[in-house]
């Protein structure tokens, strides 16, 4: 995969990469399979944004923050319906679930599809010099306590000056799903460590707080969230905004872009299509510092 070495740990490989800056693409909430054609669908505008992307970098590999494909993450799905769009850059791709693939029993359509890329849910990997970590927000109450277990054993064992995180349920949303807390143990491990930027889907908007703590106080230290539910499938209205969110978008599809340097990190949202008014705010874009 990338065209690097792998190392197994004990929920999935590593990739070890030595470019010092390293170039990701990321979205969930991805592939509606009931549309007729997937040639035609707003996965197939995503796609084409995120191939061109990876046609001008040989290190930049695919983030997925779950809900891959729809209505219930059949194996079909993925090969029919995902694979003729974003599987065109498998090998490139790392995943993590969303509750659409639970529809079916042990997501097994997912695992089966991406095989030893999904790990056993959770894995970590090493882009440039970031450690990321792909986790689960789907678990039941047994599993979700040895993933956050093994998500502090790797966080002990691999410091980092700059650490990124994603999974599927937004600890932080001001869109129809709101809040969901579930993940909050995974966020106040990350937060004591340093983390810099967590990324998830689940609302079909694209959404970025302010760093925060897992209480929701901004904080200088804090993790920066970004929601970026807008894979292709179709968008959701948002509800009051909360308290530091800095930046809100149901008008487009598209993709996150975000560079991760050596210290640093820049991001900017590419547009796929634009529903809004004419003339609407330009996508987001910014840059920030590790700790």
């Amino acid at each position: 995969m990338l065209g690097l070495a792998l190392a197994a740990n004990a929920a999935g490989p590593v990739a070890l990469a030595h470019a010092q800056e390293y170039t990701v693409y990321a979205a969930g909430d991805i592939a509606w399979c009931d549309h007729p054609d997937p040639a035609w669908s707003g996965a197939a505008a995503t796609a084409k944004v995120v191939e061109t992307g990876l046609a001008a970098s040989p290190h930049a590999a695919v983030l997925l923050l779950g809900d891959i494909t729809y209505p219930r993450g059949r194996l079909r799905e993925f090969t029919e319906c995902y694979h003729p769009t974003w599987g065109r850059f498998k090998e490139r791709t790392w995943p993590s679930p969303g509750n659409h693939e639970y529809l079916t029993p042990g997501a097994r359509g997912y695992f089966d599809y991406f095989g030893s890329a999904a790990g056993a849910g959770y894995y970590r990997i090493k882009l440039g010099s970031w450690q990321v970590y792909s986790l689960d927000s789907n678990l039941a109450p047994g599993p979700a306590a040895a993933q956050l277990a093994w998500l502090k054993q790797e966080l002990a064992a691999n410091p980092s000056h700059c650490i990124l995180a994603y999974w599927h349920h937004p600890l932080y949303s001001s869109g129809g799903h709101g809040s969901i807390a579930r993940m909050a143990g995974a966020w106040r491990s990350l937060h004591d460590a340093g983390a810099e930027i967590v990324l998830s889907g689940h609302d079909h908007d694209y959404e970025r707080f302010a760093p925060q703590d897992a209480a929701g106080n901004r904080d200088a230290r804090g993790i920066r969230q970004f929601v970026v539910g807008t894979g292709g499938a179709y968008a959701t209205p948002f509800l009051l905004p909360l308290r530091n969110s800095e930046k809100r978008d149901n008008s487009r599809t598209g993709v996150l872009r975000l560079v991760l340097k050596e210290g640093a990190y820049e991001w900017a949202f590419l547009e796929a299509a634009y529903q809004g008014f004419p003339n609407g705010n330009a996508p987001d874009r910014g840059e920030g510092n590790c700790h």
